[in-house]
Order: C-alpha cells, then structure tokens, then sequence
C-alpha cells in the first residue's frame, strides 16, 4: 500500500471518529417505569407503543421499558421511578430533564413529551 493510500485512509478513519458522538454521552431517552397488572400501562400499550417507534418523538428519545417489579438498572440508580405506573422520564446523559406522571391518554401524551424535549434541546426529528 503507497503512503499516500495509507494517509488517506488515516485522514479518513479520524474524521469518522471525529464525527461519532463521545462515549459515555447519550441522546435522551424516554423510561417507562411500569409493573405487571397496571391497567394504564396496558392503556399506553394499546394506544401509543404500536406508533411510538414511527414518530418524531422517538427519534429524540427512544422508549426504554423498565419493569418495577425488577432491580433497577445500574444506570437509572440516581432516577426515582416515583409511587405511580407508568411513569414516564427523560433522561438525557444519565439525568432526568423531565417526567410525566402517569398515562393522560393519547390526546396529551405528544404534546407533554414535546414540551420535555423541546425544553431540553431535543426537538423530535433532532436529537
């Protein structure tokens, strides 16, 4: 391989490392805390998670499902899943940027979440 080949190829492997986010340094995310037999829980399922995955929304903060009735994962430790299920949290680089307390039905759930996210710089469609 010529040097200049062996050059380029180095130039171009550090500008997609350039490009890559940091590790450790996360896009936000949307926790549902939930538990087994909770009647809104199954609401949410029924009316927001078949198109959660299609939406601008998740695009900024993917949902992340967290059951209750499970240790918490090592990396929500410092997020207190509240009293209520589901609760849904916002985490963005390991802290919570906002949270709605329980399911108010799919005619608020957007409008809720997008105030979150558009407050804490993740505009859906842009994370």
């Amino acid at each position: 391989m010529s040097r200049h080949v062996a050059l380029l190829l180095a130039l171009l492997l550090a500008a997609i490392t350039l490009a890559l986010p940091a590790t450790g340094s996360r896009a936000a995310e949307l926790v549902m805390f939930e538990r087994a037999g909770c009647v809104w829980c199954a609401r949410f399922d029924a009316e927001i998670a078949p198109i959660y995955g299609k939406t601008e929304e998740s695009q900024a903060a993917p949902l992340r499902r967290v059951d209750l009735g499970r240790p918490l994962p090592a990396d929500l430790s410092g997020i207190d899943p509240g009293a209520f299920t589901p609760t849904f949290v916002v985490v963005k680089e390991g802290r919570e940027i906002g949270r709605i307390r329980g399911y108010p039905g799919d005619a608020f759930f957007f409008g809720l979440l997008n105030r979150i996210l558009t407050g804490s710089g993740s505009t859906p469609g842009r994370s």
